[in-house]
């Protein structure tokens, strides 16, 4: 399980829907018997005996479950994270690209591709303005070469997609969201981003792996 640490305070922890109910398991192990639940369409909090809470975005909203209850009440939370769905997954970096579509944690249909861009350089001058034009041109080309294959790929099965995870560069992700042509495939866009390595197609399958993960925040009492 990846674990980050988050803005506030607190950590992130990614748990496969599979280990869901386990973890909440240890969770009180480590903190108390869970005093309360919340649950809501979008968001699922549990309060240990300690103060230590646990917060879950609920994946692929919205959760069909809603009110406050004593102790752990998760059943709802696992059963909804753990539907099958078919999830559209876009990563993105500076030197390749992997675009796929995943039925639960399998890559069903995919394309890899691997593009130049050169690294900046710290020469100055002349030459050195002529290398950033020359870069910037790769880089654009390189954009244009994702979105293409992100329209051949998820365009057609747009209407068959539960959802869309990306991961990668920001900025690039940021860029194919704003192309008029790709609206339908990033209006289905989780807005988390995965920090995934260089694309390929077994950086794809552990994508497709994450992309079910529910995340939970703990933050201590």
């Amino acid at each position: 399980m990846k674990v980050r640490e988050v803005a506030g305070g607190g950590r992130a922890v990614e748990v496969p829907p599979e280990r869901l109910a386990r973890w909440f398991g240890g969770f009180e192990k480590r903190n108390g018997p869970a005093e309360r639940t919340v649950l809501s369409p979008e968001e699922v909090v549990v309060t240990a005996a300690n103060g230590t809470t646990a917060t879950v975005a609920v994946p692929f909203p919205p959760l069909d479950a809603e009110g406050e209850r004593s102790g752990l009440d998760v059943d709802a939370l696992v059963q909804h994270a753990m539907a099958e769905r078919r999830i559209g997954l876009v990563l993105v970096r500076l030197g390749a690209h992997s675009i796929g579509i995943a039925e639960g944690e399998r890559v069903v249909t995919s394309r890899t591709d691997r593009h130049l861009v050169h690294g900046r350089t710290s020469k100055g001058g002349w030459s050195q303005q002529r290398f950033a034009r020359r870069r910037d041109k790769q880089a654009t080309e390189a954009l244009a070469r994702v979105a293409r294959d992100v329209a051949d790929v998820l365009g057609p099965r747009v209407g068959e997609l539960d959802a869309v995870v990306c991961g990668g560069d920001r900025a690039a992700i940021d860029e194919l969201r704003d192309d008029p042509k790709l609206a339908r495939v990033f209006a289905l866009a989780r807005p988390v981003v995965l920090d995934v390595g260089e694309p390929r197609k077994t950086v794809l399958d552990e994508a497709a792996r994450r992309a079910r993960a529910v995340e939970v925040v703990v933050r201590d009492g």
